[in-house]
């Protein structure tokens, strides 16, 4: 047996590596996304005042500090039993979509990007944003504008862009002042226009290109997770969890529900956990019969939703749609269907920025501590966030459980990188082009590998490799 190791994934957040097993034809036999990076925030939040988590759980990842940010915030709320004002939801919501702003030109144009416009089988060396702004300089200039202006708008709104501390139980510690509504408003334009640029031009000048692709390349057959609001709109600060099968009919729950329906699994090859929709059957995941796999982020967003709540990303989503169906299952319009959420959280920017409530001076309730669990829910970029916190009678943490977006992909990027592995690599014939489109599969759910390994106890299988100045291996130290 012959073994393929991609090592290190690029372009993507975080570390791991790829595992190809081939067997005596040269043809794959298995393949194993592996996480070789660990972190322990469930375990050492426990006993932290809980009002100290909305700030703590921001250095999870520089890249989505806001998401873990306003997720645990809303869990706050919940372990202390209070409702933020109106105002102080509408700025959390704020912050929210003009990170999702952001978020999105950094996924698209420095990560997946580069494989679409340089080509999937371009020298590494030109493959990379770099590559985009030797190319077509005016594209990279429009580009490291609008991540400056993203920064720029959440450090106003908020004070802080990156580890923010302005989301507090109970609500938003400071409001906005009118002068930084202005200030505010006209970058939130240029942003929209960014984003149908954006949009219009991956429409006509990249994905033509490379529909067979698409329609090929790491595709499987899922449910999908992801929030809506009552008139089935997506949002992705709040609303009911929608757990969508394969087959398009679905469940609605609240996320204090999530136990009922999403089952944690592990395996000891890898320190991510595999949730699954336990209401479906036992966890498998067979390429030919997967059971209880679900997805989230952009393309489950895109496809549990009944209609974008803005105008501008409705019709985008209506022609997705036309093109793709319902629920459509190609791995690579992960890309395509981030670019539909783009324009929508710029519109929901400017729409926010327009109400009256937003300048408001109530942000903010007064809260006490106190024994409770509270479950606080946001939609990250990567997908569904979780953070489920329990605390005693003076407010200290006793249990922490996250599941973030990039977890809920896990099995789904294990499959999607077996299935591209087994299209493309046969009688044992590959090249770095193929081995850089296996891992276009993982670059589409865009995981962030720092948000998604965080449990720390025994049940977590460790190997600690002690070796001496030459490199020579001393002792071995493991709890497996």
């Amino acid at each position: 047996m012959k073994t393929i190791t991609i090592y290190p994934v690029t372009r993507i957040e975080g570390h791991a590596k790829v595992t190809i097993n081939l067997d005596d034809s040269g043809n794959v036999a298995d393949t194993f996304v592996n996480v070789v990076e660990l972190r322990g925030f469930e375990k050492f939040c426990i006993g932290r005042p809980v009002e100290e988590l909305p700030r703590i759980v921001t250095s999870i990842c520089g890249v989505c500090p806001w998401h873990h940010h306003l997720a645990s915030a809303k869990a706050n709320d919940a372990v202390f039993g209070v409702t933020p004002p109106p105002t102080g939801t509408k700025l959390r919501d704020l912050c929210q979509s003009i990170a999702f702003c952001s978020d999105k030109i950094l996924h698209f144009f420095f990560l997946a990007g580069p494989d679409f416009v340089m080509g999937p089988e371009a020298d590494y060396s030109v493959r990379n944003v770099l590559g985009i702004v030797q190319s077509n300089p005016e594209l990279g200039k429009k580009v490291v504008r609008a991540r400056h202006i993203g920064t720029q708008m959440l450090g106003i709104a908020s004070g802080k862009a990156i580890h923010p501390v302005t989301a507090v139980p109970g609500g938003f510690s400071k409001p906005l002042t009118e002068k930084e509504r202005e200030e505010l408003l006209p970058m939130a334009n240029e942003l929209l226009d960014f984003a149908k640029f954006a949009i219009g031009f991956a429409k006509e000048s990249i994905f033509p290109k490379y529909f067979e692709t698409i329609e090929t390349l790491g595709v499987i057959e899922t449910g999908f997770l992801g929030t809506v609001i009552d008139d089935g709109s997506l949002n992705v600060y709040g609303g009911k969890l929608r757990l969508m099968r394969p087959d398009g009919t679905y469940d609605e729950f609240t996320c204090d529900q999530y136990t009922e329906y999403i089952g944690e699994h592990i395996e000891n090859w890898t320190y991510m956990k595999f949730p699954y929709a336990k209401k479906w059957g036992n966890f498998s995941m067979d390429l030919d019969s997967p059971s209880a796999i679900y997805r989230t982020n952009a393309l489950a967003r895109i496809n549990v939703c009944d209609k974008m709540a803005t105008p501008l990303a409705q019709v985008e989503l209506e022609e997705f749609r036309d093109k793709f169906g319902r629920p459509a299952q190609e791995t690579l319009l992960y890309n395509y269907a981030r670019l539909s959420e783009w324009v929508y959280n710029a519109e929901h920017t400017i729409e926010l920025l327009n109400d009256p409530n937003i300048t408001g001076k109530e942000t903010r309730v007064p809260v006490k501590p106190r024994a409770g669990r509270g479950i606080g829910c946001v939609e990250a970029p990567r997908g569904t966030l979780i953070h489920d916190y329990e605390t005693d009678e003076d407010g200290l943490i006793t249990n922490v459980n996250l599941i973030v977006g990039t977890t809920h992909n896990n099995a789904p990027i294990n499959m999607s990188v077996k299935q591209a592995a087994k299209t493309l690599i046969k009688n044992g014939s590959y090249d770095q082009g193929i081995l850089n489109k296996v891992e276009m599969a993982i670059r589409a759910y865009d995981p962030c590998l720092s948000c998604g390994t965080h449990k720390l106890d025994s049940s977590v299988p460790v190997k600690l490799e002690i070796r001496n100045a030459h490199g020579e291996l001393i002792d071995t130290v493991a709890n497996c």
